[in-house]
């Protein structure tokens, strides 16, 4: 018995995506699964009512903190999943997602968990690549819980904490409350995660990206620091080859960086060039 919660603004063209593709497959009752429509001009909360199972919620405020705080509140079960709408996650895959924070390897359960991710770069232009070709490489990523759209907790994880923070950057905060050990990735699921389609979208996404990152790690000492030379001494030195993708990430990280100082807290600020369904998805 999991609960999923899926904070949503203005998703229309991909939540049906995503809720289709955990429903699918799944036993009735199986998931109870929270939508909850946070400031939304578009039709999210009329699609997401439109499929049998699911609970929608519907706020008058953008706010992703206050989205996923009323999931919460309107969930009933563990484990429980945070889920982007734009994610798609099969009901094999939340059932895997779920277990892992029940049982893992050697006995004892896990506090929290999160998928595999795999980007899709599939027609980008070539800084947009040549930024995910050093991205995808970075250690920091190793059993963390950030960056992958799906994060699942135990009761026992979610204790934790008391509510979400008016922060943007909710998957670090999660990943912040978990020593090693007590988190991990689940290798068995794997969730395609969308790249920025434009160099253009991609230095909005990291100067949103870098915003709540340093506004986290400003409010709570527990946020892991960011380690600015990693993508040249662990990922560009051990791979000379890549070179020209790490100046080119370089670049791409300084202007971001400068880009951050513009970008609104608490805001959903995103890229939406990365929602538009891939051709023949299904909706």
């Amino acid at each position: 018995m999991t609960s999923v919660v899926i904070a949503a603004h203005n998703e229309a063209a991909v939540l049906p995506r995503c809720l289709r593709q955990l429903l699918d497959g799944a036993e009735p009752g199986e998931f109870e699964v929270v939508v909850v429509a946070n400031g939304c001009t578009d039709a999210t909360a009329e699609l997401a009512r439109s499929i049998p199972g699911v609970q929608v919620l519907e706020l008058v405020e953008a706010s992703k903190s206050a989205a996923l705080n009323a999931g919460d509140a309107a969930a009933t079960r563990f484990p429980r999943i945070y889920l982007d709408a734009d994610i798609p996650l099969s009901a094999d895959g939340a059932r895997k997602l779920a277990a892992a924070t029940t049982a893992a390897p050697g006995g004892g359960g896990l506090l929290a968990a999160a998928p595999a991710r795999r980007l899709d770069t599939t027609g980008r232009p070539l800084l947009v690549r040549a930024y995910y070709a050093v991205n995808s490489r970075l250690p920091a990523f190793r059993d963390a819980l950030f960056g992958r759209g799906a994060i699942v907790l135990s009761a026992a994880g979610r204790a934790r904490f008391d509510r979400f923070p008016d922060q943007i950057a909710d998957d670090l905060f999660l990943d912040s409350l978990f020593e090693v050990g007590e988190k991990r990735e689940v290798a068995e699921v794997t969730l395609v995660v969308a790249t920025p389609r434009r160099t253009g979208d991609l230095l909005r996404r990291l100067g949103r990206v870098r915003a709540g990152n340093t506004a986290m790690r400003a409010t709570d000492t527990r946020v892991r620091r960011a380690r600015r030379a990693s993508w040249l001494v662990d990922v560009v030195l051990p791979r000379p080859w890549l070179l020209p993708a790490g100046v080119c990430y370089a670049a791409l990280t300084i202007a971001a960086g400068i880009s951050s100082r513009r970008a609104s807290q608490g805001a959903w600020g995103r890229d939406e060039s990365s929602r538009v369904p891939a051709e023949g998805a299904p909706r």
